[in-house]
């Protein structure tokens, strides 16, 4: 057992570099990906996404750009939603929309479970949600979960409104207004339940935005290293939705005659121009029964399941998950909401894989 635990550790440590030295020497190659499928008025391109998807084809892999789902019927198109300077005057600088994506016109559904598949890499649902795991989760003083914010610092409305002025700050570096509150939400309600949970708070993404990615590897790596114990790594995250020059698009339903902001699973996977993700099945079993218990336990939380050729660094284990909850125009007490089920869900979901 000790000859077995060392030589975990080693994979780990091996695997750990390799991603890392990946990501730092595609650094010195600019991505020449353009986007040629104009949105439908189920896809968009929002300025957000893009440089979130831009620092990941430069850090782990090339690929096209993220494609967001809209969430109506309504044309939505791209605009920079990046954080905007102070002005003393507060202007009103757009509208919120209110919009919910149904996750029931998924291109891909079975059992509760619905996707969308944007590899060209047929995936059966069925299969994987019948496929045995590869790990257990344990009620022990040893660590079973990491939580950590490859983009710490993405933030909500301070408060649910209808507009947004020019003193709205996409980011923040205060972490009761960020994705680490988000994050401590989530990792409070794994460790009530007894599932020992660690929460990095590194802000990867501040001060220098780009080359998030590496650092986040950086800190995976570190805590695999140091707790090899640990099963699951969720990289929590918020995403952004634009229409028209100005106007912001937060995606809510109503859950318990509370406002809550949608969250959607983004899983990697090992196609396309992806190499270094062999074993990138393993991690869909895991998100794809966390989207059935979503639906299950609260519906209309989730929407679609988002697979796509990309890494995240998702490739370190083999219980890696990005979960999104809401964007920039939800405000924070519609994702601190969503975080409480969000972390419901995943009891749920490890009391079954005891």
């Amino acid at each position: 057992m000790a000859k077995r635990s060392l030589l975990n550790v080693i994979l780990v440590f091996i695997l750990c570099y390799g991603i890392i030295f990946y990501n730092i020497s595609t650094l010195f190659v600019s991505p020449n990906d353009t986007v040629t499928k104009k949105p439908s008025t189920e896809e968009v391109l929002t300025k957000e996404n893009k440089d979130k998807e831009e620092a990941v084809s430069s850090e782990i892999v090339s690929s096209t750009p993220f494609q967001a789902e809209t969430p109506t019927d309504n044309s939505v198109s791209s605009t920079n939603s990046s954080a905007s300077l102070p002005v003393s005057a507060g202007a009103v600088k757009g509208k919120i929309i209110s919009q919910y994506i149904s996750p029931y016109k998924a291109s891909s559904s079975y059992n509760k479970v619905y996707m969308k598949n944007s590899t060209g890499t047929e995936v059966s649902i069925k299969e994987l949600l019948e496929a045995k795991l590869s790990f257990k989760i344990s009620k022990t003083n040893e660590p079973q979960v990491l939580i950590l914010h490859t983009h710490a610092t993405e933030t909500f409305m301070a408060n649910d409104s209808n507009f947004y002025t020019e003193n709205f700050q996409s980011r923040t570096t205060d972490n009761s207004k960020n994705m680490v509150k988000i994050g401590v939400v989530v990792a409070e309600k794994l460790n009530k339940a007894g599932i020992k949970t660690l929460h990095a708070t590194t802000q990867h993404d501040h001060p220098q935005y780009s080359g998030s990615y590496t650092r986040a590897a950086e800190t995976i790596c570190s805590y695999l290293k140091k707790y090899p114990s640990i099963k699951v790594v969720i990289d929590l995250h918020r995403d952004a939705v634009t229409s028209g020059e100005s106007d912001k698009v937060k995606l809510v339903t109503e859950i318990g005659g509370k406002k809550a902001a949608q969250v959607m699973l983004v899983m990697g996977s090992g196609t396309g121009g992806v190499s270094n993700f062999p074993k990138w099945k393993e991690n869909l079993k895991l998100a794809l029964r966390l989207q059935q218990t979503f639906e299950t336990k609260y519906p209309t939380l989730a929407r679609p399941l988002s697979l796509m050729s990309k890494n995240y660094n998702e490739s370190l284990t083999t219980g890696s998950m990005l979960i999104e909850i809401g964007t920039d125009a939800n405000s924070l007490d519609e994702a601190i909401y969503s975080a409480e089920m969000v972390g419901d869900c995943l009891v749920d979901l490890f009391n079954k894989l005891e």
